[in-house]
């Protein structure tokens, strides 16, 4: 049975730099549908920026590749791939170890994984060397511990 998604959208860009900030902000967009809150939003463009900067960095170092982005929708849920045809991840596990980084010389290296980790609910990695990498990044949108409209103009007017 193929899964039933109420949106979905794909994108391809070259692995610029300058591309990076175009994917953070398109897949923010695209999750603005299901009225995040700004923390939300913030935490999906962070995981997001890491994982195109990964494919910068990592995938395809000193040579250009296509880096792709889906993102669907499903009820209060996003979930987001990423992939490149790079270099692949040898061993994903020792790669999502804080701190484990193969470019010590550049700032904040070793963190990419463990922030995607920290900001979404969940995220998966394949890879095979060679080949290119695939992440998968899901976060559901917690409409339900929000205060209503009502609840939140109260709030507001307390004193």
């Amino acid at each position: 049975m193929i899964e039933q998604f109420e949106n979905e959208m794909k994108i391809e860009f070259l692995s610029k730099a300058t591309n990076e900030a175009f994917a953070r902000i398109t897949v923010a967009a695209f999750a603005s549908q299901l009225d995040p809150t700004i923390e939300e939003l913030a935490d999906i463009k962070t995981a997001v920026s890491e994982a195109v900067t990964n494919c910068i960095i990592h995938a395809y170092e000193n040579r250009q590749g296509i880096i792709k982005i889906s993102a669907k929708i499903k009820e209060n849920k996003l979930i987001i791939q990423i992939s490149d045809n790079g270099n692949g991840i040898e061993n994903v596990d020792v790669a999502k170890e804080p701190l484990y980084t193969t470019k010590p010389n550049l700032e904040r290296s070793g963190m990419g994984f463990t922030i995607m980790e920290s900001f979404m609910d969940s995220m998966e990695v394949e890879s095979i060397v060679g080949l290119g990498t695939k992440i998968t990044l899901t976060k559901i949108i917690n409409k339900e511990n929000r205060p209503s409209e009502e609840e939140f103009q109260k709030i507001l007017t307390k004193e």
